[in-house]
This record gives structure tokens, C-alpha cells and sequence, in this order.
């Protein structure tokens, strides 16, 4: 089967779309133009991605966007890619904030925000789910999921210390599903 090839006019469009689609959280607008409108990426493939861009210094979704363009089109991919995700939301902020400074003391609005976030929530927890279904393929990496959910809302342990206490299992059994698969 031969890799599929990308243009970086190709992978800032597709990111552009991703970025124009979501405010304040693309990642479940990523996922569903990368895996399932655009099948750029295997389930499989964007979740293990992702797990390297949630360690890496820096917004997840730019990580991702420099990880997806880079493997289609190599530098010039990654670039196109962050500018097509980055470029119209920025430019949209911009005048949010404008029109913000101005009618930001308003009820309406404030009551407005909050719906915005609500929603956020309910996007990424869907993201997560979905997410999460591909792991019942290979039910043992359950116990990574939970014990990092253990780590974090019962030992409050920060993300370095989480990934120090997780991450032998994880890339044992990642190891195994992969032998599997």
C-alpha cells in the first residue's frame, strides 16, 4: 500500500477548515476531518500522535498540526499546516477582542460565553470517548487509562510525574498491541 502524499496547499486548507471550525478547541474538529471525513490517519495512528503532542512543550493541536503536515509534506507541510490552522483564527480573535472591549460588560454576553464553554466541554468529552473506544480493541490498556485517571484526580500528581509513572506499562502493552495488530 503506498503512503499517501499531501501538497502543503492540501494540508493548509484541510487545517484552515479544523481551525475556522472550533473556538478556544479544535481537537474534536481535528479528529473528525483527520481520521474520518479526510482519513488522513487511522484512528490508531491520530491517537498515538496525539499522545506524543500532549508531552511535547506547546499547544497540542499546533503540535499536531507541525506532526501531521511534516509527515505528508515534511517542513514545508508542517509550516503550511500551522499557518492554515492558525491564520483565520487569529485574525477573527482580533476582532472578538475589539468588539469585546466594547460590549464585554453586557449580561448577554457574559451569559453568552459560559453557553461557549459548556459546549467546549461537551466536545473535547466526546473526543475522549471516541478516543477511548479504540482501546477496547486491546481491553489490558484500559489499566493505562486508569491508572492515569488514579494518578491525577486521586494522588494529584503533575503531567511529568504522570508520564514518569505511566509510561513503562504504556509503551509495554503498546508494544504488545502492536505485535497483535
Amino acid at each position: 500500500m503506498q503512503p499517501k502524499v499531501l501538497t502543503p496547499k492540501q494540508l493548509f486548507i484541510g487545517f484552515s477548515k479544523i481551525g475556522m471550525s472550533g473556538f478556544g478547541g479544535v481537537l474534536p474538529w481535528a479528529r473528525r476531518t483527520i481520521v474520518e471525513k479526510e482519513k488522513w490517519l487511522t484512528s490508531e495512528e491520530f491517537s498515538a500522535i496525539l499522545g506524543i503532542c500532549q508531552i511535547v512543550p506547546g499547544p497540542n493541536i499546533v503540535n499536531l498540526a507541525v506532526c501531521v503536515g511534516s509527515r505528508f509534506a515534511g517542513a514545508r507541510g508542517a509550516v503550511a499546516a500551522v499557518l492554515g490552522l492558525t491564520l483565520g483564527p487569529i485574525a477573527i480573535v482580533l476582532l472578538l477582542a475589539m468588539l469585546y472591549q466594547h460590549y464585554g460588560y453586557l449580561d448577554t454576553i457574559k451569559g453568552l460565553l459560559r453557553g461557549i464553554s459548556a459546549v467546549g466541554i461537551g466536545l473535547i468529552a466526546s473526543t475522549g470517548f471516541k478516543m477511548l473506544r479504540d482501546e477496547f480493541r486491546f481491553p489490558i490498556m484500559l489499566l493505562v487509562v486508569a491508572i492515569t485517571i488514579s494518578a491525577v484526580t486521586y494522588f494529584h500528581l503533575g503531567l511529568g510525574w504522570v508520564v514518569l509513572t505511566v509510561l513503562p506499562l504504556a509503551l509495554f502493552l503498546a508494544n504488545k498491541k502492536a505485535r497483535k495488530l
